[in-house]
């Protein structure tokens, strides 16, 4: 009888234990249910305002400024204002209709006060990169392009400043002494003249009634990845791939108006 009790609590011992490990193992050999997808982020406002395409290659400016800055400085930090600037807008419908960066940047005050700063900042990057790219010019390997300042732009220089060389000494000295962040603006001031203006970070000197010819971007974005922390470097290597034709035209445009 002994022996039989003994027999039967083990039976009984090894079933409980079978029955447990079963259990265990259809859990752990479930496989998981698929988690519920996050929910998606919503796109960022696309528009009024376009990152515009640089109209050169990345590697067009080479030696002077290198491809992975151009591609950079480009494709990620204009890109990055410009998608900034969409997504502040989109907050105020009294702004729906502005579709030129440079008149938010003519009027900063009429700016909504909870996106002023956001506009001033982004508004004034995207305008300031939109104008860069356009005043550089793949370096002139063969001399066949006579790139300087040509017509009434040429003698404003002179009259105004004191010629090319006191211009582009005058830039970089003030380029190398910006501290921070910022840009050193050639514009066509109230009074009709050229003058120098160094401005910080991305402010533009729209927003101060100047009209902007060509700014030296001195931001370590610029020129980091080539010249490192030798900043005076960069500012002698520009010069080189000024496209001088264009703001002598562009100088040209806005006397007349």
């Amino acid at each position: 009888m002994l022996t039989t009790r003994r027999q039967a609590l083990k039976t009984l011992t090894a079933a409980a234990l079978g029955s447990t490990a079963l259990s265990q193992l259809s859990v752990f050999g479930q496989t998981a249910a698929p988690a519920a997808p996050a929910a998606a982020t919503p796109p960022a406002p696309t528009g009024p305002f376009v990152l515009p395409e640089l109209p050169y290659a990345y590697d067009a400016l080479e030696p002077n400024i290198d491809a992975e800055t151009m591609h950079l400085h480009h494709d990620k930090h204009h890109a990055a204002y410009v998608k900034n600037l969409n997504i502040a807008v989109a907050k105020a419908p009294s702004l729906a209709k502005v579709t030129n960066v440079d008149d938010l940047l003519k009027h900063l005050d009429t700016v909504p006060e909870e996106i002023r700063t956001t506009v001033r900042n982004n508004g004034g990057g995207h305008s300031n990169h939109s104008l860069f790219w356009q005043t550089l010019l793949p370096l002139n390997r063969d001399g066949s392009v006579i790139n300087e300042p040509k017509g009434d732009f040429a003698k404003a220089i002179d009259a105004d400043l004191g010629g090319l060389d006191a211009l582009k000494e005058a830039m970089s000295k003030q380029g190398a002494a910006l501290f921070g962040s910022g840009w050193i603006w050639l514009v066509i001031d109230g009074g009709k003249k050229l003058n120098l203006m160094p401005m910080p970070n991305q402010d533009s000197p729209i927003s101060q009634g100047h009209y902007p010819l060509f700014g030296i971007d001195v931001w370590e974005h610029a020129y980091y990845l080539k010249y490192h922390n030798v900043r005076a470097d960069y500012l002698k290597a520009i010069w080189g791939v000024v496209n001088w034709a264009f703001i002598s035209d562009r100088y040209a445009t806005a006397m007349k108006g």
